[in-house]
């Protein structure tokens, strides 16, 4: 077994599209599953039409589809067509985990939902991701991370005191939901080799949402008030012609830092400073003070050399442009290569964590079509012979590019 191939055996029928689902299965294929992506047959998964196009003369190689379905296999199968369903429980068959991400119902009316894929292969691990969860009456709802974000209460905390809340940049429900999916599975799969038993996982991404804040859920839930904007105890002031990141909370150690830093002894005894709550209470009359402290310097340079000798937490702020260029992450490897019919290679995210010393990199390219390893999946994995494979393609229940 290669270094790194920790669920090699395993196979994923991945019926996920967007982001949360291919998300999961990408790190399951990192890991050596073999995951077989179930596309629309024609214009495939949605983000294959997305930003940023890089294949000269076509509009279905965006990077955004690239990074989150390396090392996949594509097959094209249309879930409405009454031949399909065969296909179905025939890939159910041969599979350990199965995962989609419609909103809740859609699997059910095509028969492809827990109880029957399970009826098939008793000991299949199923994963359900879906905006509000597959119960509740939110259930239906349509989701996207901006709404998400809207409705868990973080659009509202990450307000900062303007006028209106912002569209955040960051896909976090999305990530999050597809991260503890991943976690999940490999959870399940545990219990399965242990007992022989399958699982049902459902997964919600406002709830995984909702799980990533730090403060406001836990003050609220016991009588507290929702929190203050902007955060108290962390920063963001220009220099220059840069932005400086401070905080100066989250562990005792950084008030006496921070008191001597600031040359500032008279604050360590102030009855305002003087708890971390107090601080906190406190921060609008705080923040002056270490902004005053951070304009004796002319660049974000100096700021952050002297920060960093107090041990300050402390960065510049960085647009990505920049932070595909550091030395660390080059060193550790985080952004590889994948080959690339179209364009020889493409770079792309490598999965966050290290096994054994080495960082993990994806298995091979995404799939350059959908559909592409169509006859390959049905004639290797399910030992269809091609007559029967030409029969379903002429009926168009599956596809080839």
């Amino acid at each position: 077994m290669a270094q790194g191939d920790l669920l090699a055996g395993i196979t994923v029928l991945d019926f996920t599209r967007v982001l949360a689902g291919p998300y999961c299965t990408r790190l399951l294929a990192d890991l050596g599953a073999r995951v077989i992506k179930v596309e629309r047959p024609g214009r495939g998964d949605d983000t294959r039409l997305g930003y940023r196009q890089i294949d000269p003369g076509r509009d279905d190689q965006a990077t955004y589809f690239i990074r989150v379905n390396a090392g996949k296999l594509s097959v094209a199968i249309d879930l409405g067509h009454p031949e399909a369903r065969g296909v179905v429980l025939d890939l159910a068959r041969a599979t350990d985990v199965v995962i989609e991400n419609f909103v809740p119902g859609v699997m059910t009316r095509h028969g492809y939902d827990y109880p029957r894929l399970a009826a098939v292969r008793p000991n299949l691990v199923y994963c359900s991701i879906s905006g509000y969860g597959q119960t509740g009456p939110w259930r239906s709802r349509p989701a996207f991370a901006y709404i998400v974000g809207a409705v868990s209460g973080l659009m509202d905390l990450e307000a900062t005191g303007e006028a209106e809340p912002s569209v955040a940049h960051l896909q976090a429900a999305d990530v999050l939901a597809g991260t503890h999916a991943f976690g999940a599975i490999l959870a399940a799969l545990v219990r399965r080799a242990r007992t022989g038993q399958g699982a049902y996982l459902d997964v919600s991404m406002l709830e995984t949402l909702i799980a990533a804040e730090d403060v406001a859920f836990a003050s609220v839930l016991n009588g507290g008030p929702d929190l203050d904007v902007p955060r108290p105890g962390m920063l963001v002031h220009r220099l220059g012609d840069r932005h400086v990141a401070v905080q100066v909370v989250g562990a005792y150690e950084l008030w006496p830092r921070l008191v001597e830093l600031l040359g500032r002894p008279e604050l360590g005894k102030d009855p305002r400073f003087d708890t971390p709550m107090k601080r906190r209470d406190n921060w609008p009359a705080l923040r002056p003070l270490i902004i005053a402290w951070l304009d004796r310097f002319e660049t974000a340079d100096e700021a952050l050399a002297a920060l960093a000798a107090a041990r300050i937490p402390a960065a510049v702020v960085a647009p990505p442009s920049e932070v595909v260029k550091e030395s660390h992450l080059a060193e550790r490897e985080a952004f590889p290569e994948i080959p690339h019919p179209g364009c020889g290679r493409v770079r792309v995210t490598a999965t966050p964590f290290h096994l054994d010393g080495r960082p993990i990199a994806p298995r091979g390219p995404a799939p350059y079509r959908a559909g592409e390893h169509t006859r390959e999946v049905l004639g290797q994995v399910l030992g269809y012979p091609a007559e029967r494979i030409e029969e379903l393609l002429r009926h168009g229940a599956i596809a080839t590019p």
